[in-house]
């Protein structure tokens, strides 16, 4: 029989030693997530765009910070997964390149409201319109709050050439003519009207 007073070695002392044990798990997560991180930044599939993929207009800008401030990814995801279900209901599943100048990207799995990944031109400008003053005017079973305070207040123009830059600097591909124009293009806009626009353009790069 072992002395009690005998030392412990190999994997009785990782086991008795709570401090040691915290070391090495976080040693071992870290590791494995850098594993599995750090490739990413290096492939194409997820640093180019897809075929097709432009930039938001600074209208689209403006709405997905509409979208962002009032919470709208609380309620909906923008990812479809690969798996049939999905891909029936929503259509053609996420990939990484259709999301490259979304800084941050919307991908989650939140479904409280449908995926919203490819609403873009699926419904009418009005239908939004509509939807977004009262939802349950078009599907009486919603939960989803009104945004009737969209329609009355307007977007922020100069704001947008800084924001247009600040993207560029992390890859957006705009010219210093689109920053320049870019207060005039959503003059007299209001917010609702620029959270339609960017609902819209949302996948419709790959449809």
């Amino acid at each position: 029989m072992a002395n009690n007073n005998e030392k412990l070695t190999g994997h009785a002392r990782i086991e008795t030693n709570n401090f040691l044990m915290i070391v090495l798990i976080t040693l071992v997560v870290a590791v494995g997530g850098l594993v599995e991180i750090v490739p990413l930044f290096f492939q194409k599939s997820t640093t180019q765009p897809i075929e097709g993929l432009k930039p938001y207009t600074a209208l689209q800008i403006a709405g997905r910070d509409v979208y962002l401030r009032e919470g709208c990814y609380n309620c909906h995801s923008q990812m479809i997964r690969p798996f049939q279900a999905e891909t029936l209901r929503y259509g053609p599943y996420s990939v990484a390149g259709e999301f490259v100048y979304d800084r941050p990207f919307q991908w989650g799995s939140k479904r409280t409201g449908p995926d919203l990944h490819r609403v873009g031109g699926r419904y009418s400008d009005e239908w939004h319109r509509i939807h977004l003053i009262n939802p349950r005017d078009l599907v009486p079973e919603s939960n989803m709050p009104a945004y009737p305070w969209l329609e009355k207040k307007q977007v922020d123009e100069n704001s947008l050439p800084k924001r247009m830059e600040v993207l560029r600097t992390l890859g957006a591909p705009y010219t210093d003519e689109e920053i320049a124009a870019s207060v005039d293009a959503v003059k007299g806009k209001t917010e609702m009207d620029a959270l339609i626009a960017y609902l819209q353009v949302l996948g419709t790069a790959r449809k």
